[in-house]
């Protein structure tokens, strides 16, 4: 008897007829001889609209209480799937983050979990039962609860998975897969039936919001066997996340993201000396604000330079008052910001064996008079900075430049 857990985003179980179904297909892996361990999010809307209330009461809240309250949204959902579910035959009981417990450390509204007690859900599964856990909240060691930031759910779903060695984790979302770009930016978008976890990973911190970034770092280290399907499709197949082994042969592409929460910074004559970067990113680290791309042109007199960098757009004000209040230190004429920029992806696990991929991407930028603001690579990806204006138009000419529609 295997075991697998099911994870049901917002939109799954978006209103009492969804969770109905939801309950169908926990019902069907039962039938099937499986051991399962559901874990659902909020209905769709409902923690959007606890935020809202925590807002309207103060803007200044207390991160704990904050915590209390939007943790809520799941709780609703774990109690409801789990009446239908014993509707409809299947033996099941809810359990909160604090009941299993998920052991979480201080950091609220974004707990990292610490530890996964199971021996509640082992019993529970042993007297043929279907355990359905609240995803995205935990507890820390004073009894607190926590949660794990938005998304979290998934990061629940594959922390589990890791811990109960479960055979395979199935993430249940509105989409039936990982595709090559946004099916909405390019109608003959090709769906994969396989993704490297390391290619997954970039593809979730660069844009694509197919799942959380945690639940892939997650994954890929504990080597969980990870699947996105459809929670709208009868027999979905959707796509596997797997180890690069698993994969016989690598396209040199796999898929193209645009990232649009991006800004840029440059400082324009900064002292060109020792110490001057150190100054300029110990104190965006200080702040808690995550630098990304990173250009300095040499200086023509030896003396002066420009520094490039770039950043969240959402982190952009606060990185302007902390460089304006360390301006002294650091030493620099004045801060040119841009946040009509956006951030787009080539990624792909081949890059390490295919050669003249940038060549072929920056000649079809350029055959689209789209000018390159800013470069950064990996070992698998290579990722521009252009205007805002020329996104879908970027994206497009790329994924037609790397054949990478579908063919069917």
């Amino acid at each position: 008897m295997g075991l697998v857990v099911q994870k049901f985003g917002g939109t799954s179980v978006g209103d009492t007829d969804r969770i109905k179904n939801v309950a169908l297909k926990v019902k069907a892996e039962v039938d099937a001889g499986s051991q399962v361990v559901v874990v659902v999010s909020a209905m769709s809307g409902v923690t959007n609209q606890l935020v809202k209330y925590c807002q309207e009461i103060t803007s200044d809240y207390d991160v704990k209480e904050y915590d209390v309250v939007v943790s809520t949204g799941e709780q609703v959902t774990i109690g409801l799937l789990a009446m239908a579910l014993q509707a409809i035959g299947v033996p099941a009981r809810s359990w909160t983050g604090w009941q299993v417990p998920v052991v979480t450390d201080d950091a609220f509204s974004k707990a990292r979990i610490n530890q996964i007690s199971v021996e509640g859900l082992r019993s529970c599964l042993d007297a043929g039962m279907v355990p359905v856990v609240a995803g995205f909240q935990g507890i820390n060691e004073q009894g607190r609860i926590t949660t794990l930031g938005r998304g979290g759910s998934d990061t629940s779903a594959v922390a589990l998975a890791a811990v109960l060695k479960a055979d395979r984790c199935d993430i249940y979302t509105d989409v039936d897969g990982v595709y090559t770009t946004d099916p909405r930016v390019v109608k003959n978008a090709r769906k994969l039936d396989k993704v490297t976890y390391e290619e997954m990973l970039e593809m979730a911190s660069l844009g694509a919001k197919v799942l959380q970034t945690r639940s892939v770092e997650l994954a890929m280290k504990y080597s969980v066997n990870l699947r996105v399907v459809s929670s709208f499709e009868q027999n979905p197949v959707g796509t596997t996340i797997c180890d690069e082994e698993d994969i016989v042969e690598k396209e040199g592409i796999s898929g193209i993201t645009c990232s649009h929460d991006e800004a840029k910074i440059t400082l324009v004559g900064v002292q060109d000396k020792p110490g001057v970067s150190a100054a300029v990113f110990n104190a965006m680290a200080q702040a808690n604000i995550c630098i990304d791309m990173i250009v300095q042109t040499d200086s023509a007199d030896g003396t002066h330079t420009d520094m490039t960098f770039t950043l969240p757009e959402s982190e952009l004000s606060k990185a302007l008052a902390v460089l304006e209040k360390n301006k002294a230190d650091i030493g620099y004429r004045s801060a040119i910001s841009d946040s009509d920029c956006v951030k787009i992806s080539l990624i792909g696990v081949g890059m390490r064996t295919h050669t003249g991929i940038a060549q072929r991407m920056f000649e079809a930028l350029s055959e689209k008079g789209i000018n390159v603001q800013t470069i950064s690579t990996s070992e698998i990806k290579i990722s521009v900075l252009i205007a805002g204006e020329y996104a879908e138009l970027a994206v497009r000419a790329l994924h037609s430049a790397f054949h990478l529609e579908d063919k069917g």
